[in-house]
């Protein structure tokens, strides 16, 4: 059976579901619990169209007062954006209860274990507060506090015990109780690319939002919330609609579009301090009144300034604009690197230059090999689509050449290693340095190491070796089988491929390096901010919470204890403003007898997702000392110092920089 999570879903397969399974039983709501928008529409005025739409110009002037209280939260999804969404949420709203649900019981497991299913600096230390709850001290003692609609004893200091604060946060399998007692509920279920039918290789597979949507057809309650979290194509809020109304015909539900902008790596970052809060709405009354429900839990940590209601077209098409731009800059500085190779100059010179123009600015203009992962290249095909379903062919024509671009940096890297070899790694061994496509997370989808990988095997090296600190031993195996089919069994590739914890042994007698993930670990020379190794959290350990002037209160997700003067940010989320008050974590969950991963940990034979295996930096004396000649490393992410390097004795090839 499927998992509602976003990252999970098999792109291939429809809806397993049957017709007679318990989740698509008839509905069990109490229908006398009827939303009334018209009480609602009594409490406020409203400057309203001739279509009856509310005018943009009063979005802001919008009396939250009158919205929908929001007691009962279910995120469906229990996935890089469903997890920790729901574990911030219920962070900074401690009287709101926050339910992730999945059909993953195992993944849920481990949502409540200390063995979270995913990595994000920071998430540990939220999800702990959240789900098991904290003790919460002040170090003053002066006024009383307010906590997320918590009140903080008044003098905590001549307390015996001090003030505690619940836990919120839930995770379950259930999917009748969590979605019938929601008020509000998000939908961060997966929604990869199409790889069948119509569409294939671009159009967004739905197989899983449609039978979620099914389902809350059947056990929502009347008035409940809608939200779309997962990238979707636009028209999906009409999409749900109808389906809602084909299914339960007359029953009042509200649909909004929130867009999600988490990068992961950085995602409890994101989710703490965005850029900006997108809610997209219907613009009618009920709409309007959804929507300010909705801003009413941001609101607890996010200043209203940030948060912008849109109508819901513009809301589902705002986050395929920024992946395909974001995209399309990283395309565009690779292209660049391309003309440097054959003329002399210097990227990262251009680069800096470029980035001086104010219009322009210095994000994202890191030459390398592309990007990965599942969202940038799904955003772009699902763009591209768009576009060809409009008839817009020469718009969809331009995106879909920022997808060709990133595909060719990739083929120009292994003929870069190809040809440094004159065509032969026949005796020869390969080292991988990072598999993720981007550093600091565990998640191997979209992996730009397993591309590289296909096209070097085929050219018959002794040995491929991998080393990375987040990402799982099973997951690496299981994505490079997975690409390379049946040629990767066929052929005996998968005797050639070892995934091991040791960065040396990975490249010990190794002829070519190959620096695949931008770990700050594998730069050379070591980066000025050295990141520290992380220790685990126990129980009695602080977590700092920090008052804004605007009297809300936000979590350090970097340092537990430390003032904010020590804070890294390459490390954790740095989030910190002062010391007035502090959570003091509880003991976690025991695991269950023969629990997996703690067998896993103890046999040292695989690398938790939830916890890197070392930060510490590369002594790249050592590993130049016992690789074979000739010693190349292939900069896949510019973060080696050419110069330096050949001091050591490993020569260095890499995008747009003379070696």
């Amino acid at each position: 059976m499927h998992s509602f999570d976003e990252s999970s879903c098999d792109a291939s397969t429809g809806p397993t579901t049957s017709n007679d399974s318990s989740l698509l039983a008839a509905s069990k709501t109490d229908e006398s619990q009827h939303f009334n928008s018209s009480s609602y529409l009594e409490a406020g005025e409203f400057d309203l169209s001739e279509d009856g739409l509310i005018n943009s110009r009063s979005a802001n002037h919008f009396d939250r007062t009158v919205a929908k209280t929001v007691r009962n939260i279910c995120v469906v999804g229990a996935g890089y954006v469903g997890g920790p969404t729901a574990a911030v949420i219920a962070l900074h709203n401690p009287s709101i209860r926050v339910e992730v649900l999945d059909r993953d019981q195992c993944r849920i497991a481990r949502w409540k274990s200390s063995h979270l299913p995913i990595y994000e600096p920071g998430l540990s230390k939220v999800v702990r507060v959240a789900r098991d709850g904290a003790y919460i001290l002040d170090h003053d003692g002066q006024d009383p506090v307010s906590y997320g609609g918590l009140d903080v004893d008044k003098d905590l200091s001549t307390s015996k015990q001090p003030s505690k604060r619940p836990g919120n946060l839930f995770f379950t399998s259930d999917t009748y109780e969590s979605i019938y007692q929601a008020d509000l509920i998000f939908l961060a279920v997966a929604t990869p690319t199409k790889t069948f039918g119509v569409g294939a290789g671009k159009a967004t597979n739905m197989c899983a939002l449609d039978e979620v949507v099914k389902e809350l057809a059947t056990y929502a309650k009347p008035g409940t919330i809608l939200v779309e979290k997962s990238t979707i194509p636009c028209g999906t809020a009409r999409r749900i609609r109808n389906i809602l109304n084909a299914l339960r015909p007359g029953t009042p539900f509200e649909i909004l579009s929130n867009p999600e902008f988490l990068s992961e790596g950085t995602a409890v970052e994101n989710l703490m301090n965005p850029d900006r809060v997108i809610i997209g709405s219907s613009g009618k009354p009920s709409g309007r009144l959804a929507a300010a429900s909705l801003t009413t839990v941001y609101a607890s940590w996010i200043p209203t300034s940030k948060i912008i209601e849109i109508n819901v077209w513009s809301a589902e098409l705002s986050k395929l604009v920024a992946n395909a731009m974001l995209a399309q800059r990283i395309s565009s500085i690779n292209s660049i690197s391309a003309i440097c190779d054959a003329t002399g100059a210097d990227i990262d010179e251009i680069a800096e230059s470029v980035g001086l123009d104010s219009r322009i600015g210095p994000q994202v203009l890191k030459a390398g090999l592309g990007f990965g992962g599942s969202c940038l290249r799904k955003d772009l095909s699902s763009l591209t689509y768009l576009a060809e379903s409009l008839g817009l062919y020469d718009v969809a024509h331009y995106w879909n050449q920022v997808n060709v671009m990133n595909e060719r940096q990739l083929r120009r890297f292994t003929e870069k290693v190809v040809y440094r070899f004159d065509e032969n790694l026949t005796g020869k061994k390969i080292a991988f340095l990072g598999f993720a496509f981007k550093k600091n997370i565990g998640d191997t989808r979209g992996s730009l190491a397993v591309e590289v990988m296909r096209d070097l095997l085929r050219e018959r090296p002794e040995k491929v070796s991998i080393f990375d600190p987040y990402c799982k031993h099973e997951d690496i195996l299981r994505e490079v089988e997975h690409l390379c089919g049946s040629s990767y069994t066929s052929t005996g590739f998968s005797s050639n491929v070892e995934v091991t914890n040791d960065v040396y042994q990975a490249c010990s007698q190794a002829t070519a390096i190959l620096i695949i993930s931008d770990y700050d670990q594998f730069r050379y020379p070591v980066a000025e901010a050295e990141d520290k190794k992380a220790q685990p959290q126990k129980a009695g350990d602080m977590v700092n919470i920090f008052e804004t002037n605007r009297s809300t209160l936000e979590i350090n997700c970097l340092s537990i204890g430390k003032p904010s003067s020590s804070l890294h940010l390459r490390t954790e989320a740095n989030i910190s403003v002062s010391n007035r008050l502090s959570l003091t974590l509880v003991p976690q969950p025991e695991c269950a007898v023969q629990c997996p991963d703690c067998a896993l940990a103890s046999d040292n034979a695989f690398t938790s997702s939830s916890s890197p295996s070392s930060f510490e930096p590369l002594d790249w004396k050592r590993i130049a000392d016992h690789m074979e000649e000739p010693k190349w490393a292939f900069d896949g992410r510019g973060i080696l110092n050419i110069a330096g390097m050949w001091k050591l004795g490993i020569r260095v090839d890499t995008f747009g920089r003379q070696s």
